[in-house]
């Protein structure tokens, strides 16, 4: 072998062995995915996440890392779910807030810190039905009540959210729509578990909150259910009526979906989708679900893409009621 044919052979040799890693890095997944909570502990995206990620072990065959990134309504979460890079191994837990940021920010005359589509929707793992709730230390005992109650003094009645736009706060902006009353006091929080906290302890007397976040409170006989947002009434709590029921035609749920950044390249979205729907249907992940009081409701990515754009609509429409505040 003369030291040209040589030198040709160790290059393309140690061209083969750079190669070798680049090509073994390519396959998706090689290490651990993180999903980002966007919520703090004790609400809805808490008690369906973590479960959500041990159902999603398996069927990565990798560990899969919750990592809670909590503050101004879910917006801190969006932020660092819409900048990650995008290889698929992080990926955002986000509910009906994601929705209404960009309308917000335009309502402010900002630039939007994030929009939808900064965004690829994967899937949506659950839509709990919102309750009108109040503190027990409250008279009302029926929504009719609570409304007649606020049409004459609403500045004196509080009501808590997880935050200023949040999907605690926009369902109260379509109620006062549909129903005709006056703006109630607004006490933003920084979640559903702190909302929630303040309505117990009566620096609320009301909030708008899920069945499964309130339903060991309503069961204790601390915090009262009026009425379900819910098209249909909670199988977890039969007596509730809806507000349909009542006549007023509103519907509002709250939901949980898992988002990728976009730019996600198509092979990895695909290969999370896959991973996505076994784990949305494992028996885990169901049983987890109705030990917390939720009822599944998966949607698969393009179904949840077409939801999202629906329920977008019904978001703008109330970050435009609340107008400009904070």
């Amino acid at each position: 072998m003369d030291r040209r044919t040589f030198v040709i052979g160790t290059a393309t040799s140690a061209t083969a062995l750079a190669a070798g890693p680049a090509f073994a890095q390519d396959a998706f997944p090689s290490h651990a995915v993180t999903i980002i909570n966007a919520f703090p502990p004790g609400g809805l995206n808490d008690l369906v996440t973590r479960p959500f990620a041990s159902a999603l072990e398996p069927a990565l065959k990798q560990p899969v890392v919750v990592e809670t990134k909590a503050g101004a309504a879910g917006q801190v979460g969006a932020q660092v779910g819409a900048s990650a890079k995008p290889d698929g191994y992080t990926l955002l837990s986000h509910n009906n807030g994601i929705s209404g940021y960009e309308e917000v920010d335009k309502l402010f005359g900002r630039q939007p810190k994030t929009t939808r589509s900064d965004f690829i929707p994967l899937a949506r793992l659950v839509a709990d039905p919102v309750l009108v709730l109040v503190n027990d230390q409250q008279p009302y005992k029926t929504l009719k009540e609570f409304l007649d109650d606020a049409k004459k003094r609403s500045e004196a009645i509080v009501y808590s959210s997880g935050g200023l736009y949040g999907a605690s706060h926009l369902p109260v902006a379509l109620l006062e729509k549909a129903t005709g009353i006056p703006k109630l006091r607004h006490l933003p929080t920084n979640g559903g578990g702190p909302a929630i906290t303040a309505l117990l302890g009566n620096n609320a007397q009301a909030s708008t909150q899920t069945v499964s976040a309130s339903l060991q409170h309503v069961k204790a006989g601390k915090l009262r259910p009026l009425a379900s947002f819910g098209g249909t009434r909670s199988k977890a709590l039969p007596n509730v009526p809806t507000l349909k029921e009542l006549g007023y035609n509103v519907e509002y749920y709250l939901w949980v979906g898992i988002f990728a950044p976009k730019g996600t390249p198509a092979s990895i979205v695909t290969t999370l989708n896959g991973a996505i729907e076994k784990a949305a249907n494992s028996d885990q992940f169901k049983i987890a679900m109705t030990n917390a009081g939720l009822e599944l409701a998966h949607l698969n990515a393009a179904n949840f893409a077409k939801f999202w754009a629906e329920d977008a609509k019904r978001s703008d429409e109330a970050v435009k009621l609340i107008g400009r505040v904070g």
